[in-house]
């Protein structure tokens, strides 16, 4: 398939884009991509590849825009019932935290999910998914963490797989036990912590080896939040040092509300990423700026929390370091299944431009999840993850928002078509 005529091609760069190179978008106008199977093939202006390719079946982009699908690094997808009481508890002025310390929060989805048979939990995750699809996520982490006991989280991990064999959106799942303390373990977090090391992590591990090779995505992470009344930092170093012993990569939730260190902890056991980074401290800046590993931002949260602070992204480019963007989608705080969105409120919030905007969540999106070798650019080789909008500027991401530019998405060399 012949995709000509673009307006604008954004190949973006094969690999991730550091500090101030980010917006790199490598745009041709009137632009071609020749997809074969499920692989992009060849890119180039329209003339060069029509000619070359005079027998290829057409797919006519005059006046879009094509880039590629979005990456969501950051999601927490699968769950059961909803939280809209608790959203007015904290539109009339309570605090998060606050609502996690009384039961509520995680600790409230954590019942309902707990509750949930796997057909309950596919059910309810089926639209979020094929809503972020048709927004244009095409590739999507999702964590565990809504069961914060061994069976539930198996349960969610099976689900996720279920979900991911499914498709067409690919899902990359992150064992998230260490979400919050356990409900039975109030007050005792440090024997948490234990369950997690010693019974939950080689369970989790053991389940994973267990499947069908075939059927499993690339990697598996694990994760753990890193903050005041969940998992201090010497509680996250031990939970993430016993995960990376079992073969496990890295991620860490650090400084949503506090400073505690997370992100240097991050950078100091080779984390891939660190997510959400709002009072990360100059130091952790600087560690994160002299790493691999990617400082990945969630604007949603903030802006469903009703907050003013965000991510330091200036700062983060200034020091080097290597900036993605994900959603958060999670019943408490982002329910939010639009990259589109995280990319116009990450213009507005934290200053990027479009084109960085745009790469953060997609090369550097897809670094987050250590998949740049195969999706997150529109180069030879790739995974054919496209998207054809339907707007000729690429700037209209970032500047729109509340609507879908998404004209179609091209996943594995498939064209579908959201219905608007």
């Amino acid at each position: 398939m012949l995709i000509h005529s673009a307006s604008q091609l954004l190949l973006l760069t094969p690999a991730p884009q550091r500090g101030r190179d980010l917006g790199t978008l490598n745009l041709i106008e009137d632009g071609a991509v020749l997809v074969e199977g499920e692989t992009i093939a060849a890119v180039g202006p329209s003339a060069d590849l029509l000619a070359a390719y005079p027998s290829a079946p057409r797919l006519d982009a005059s006046g879009c825009v094509v880039l590629p699908g979005f990456v969501d690094p950051h999601t927490h997808i699968v769950w059961a019932g909803d939280r809209a009481a608790e959203f007015e508890m904290k539109m009339a002025g309570a605090k998060y935290l606050d609502i996690l310390a009384a039961g509520g929060g995680i600790l409230s989805t954590v019942r309902k999910t707990r509750s949930a048979s796997l057909e309950q939990l596919l059910e309810e995750t089926r639209p979020r998914l094929e809503r972020m699809f048709f927004y244009g996520t095409t590739t999507a982490e999702a964590k565990t963490g809504y069961g914060l006991e061994t069976d539930t989280e198996l349960k969610l991990l099976e689900a996720i797989l279920r979900l991911n064999r499914e498709g067409p959106l690919d899902l990359v799942p992150t064992f998230l036990g260490a979400h919050a303390i356990a409900p039975e373990y109030q007050g005792d977090p440090q024997g948490y912590t234990q369950l997690l090391c010693d019974e939950m992590l080689p369970a989790v591990r053991r389940w994973w080896e267990s499947q069908p090779a075939a059927s499993l995505p690339p990697h598996l992470f694990a994760d753990v939040f890193c903050e005041n009344k969940a998992f201090d930092l010497q509680q996250s170093r031990q939970i993430l040092s016993r995960a990376k012993e079992l073969g496990f990569r890295l991620k860490i939730h650090a400084d949503e509300f506090d400073n505690l260190g997370g992100a240097s902890l991050a950078v100091e056991l080779g984390a891939v990423s660190a997510d959400h980074l709002v009072k990360t401290s100059e130091a952790d800046i600087a560690a994160l700026g002299c790493s691999d590993t990617v400082a990945v931002s969630l604007p949603c949260t903030p802006f469903g929390l009703a907050e003013t602070d965000y991510t330091p992204a200036q700062k983060i480019l200034d020091a080097g370091g290597i900036l993605a963007l994900a959603s958060d989608c999670n019943p408490g705080t982002a329910w939010c299944e639009s990259m589109q969105f995280v990319i116009a409120l990450a213009c507005r919030a934290m200053k990027l431009t479009p084109a960085q905007a745009i790469a953060a969540a997609t090369i550097n999106a897809a670094h987050a999840l250590r998949l740049a070798d195969r999706i997150g650019s529109i180069h030879p080789g790739k995974q054919a993850d496209l998207l054809i909008l339907s707007v000729a500027d690429y700037r209209m991401l970032g500047y729109r928002f509340g609507t879908n530019l998404v004209r179609q998405v091209i996943k594995r060399g498939q064209v579908y078509e959201p219905c608007h």
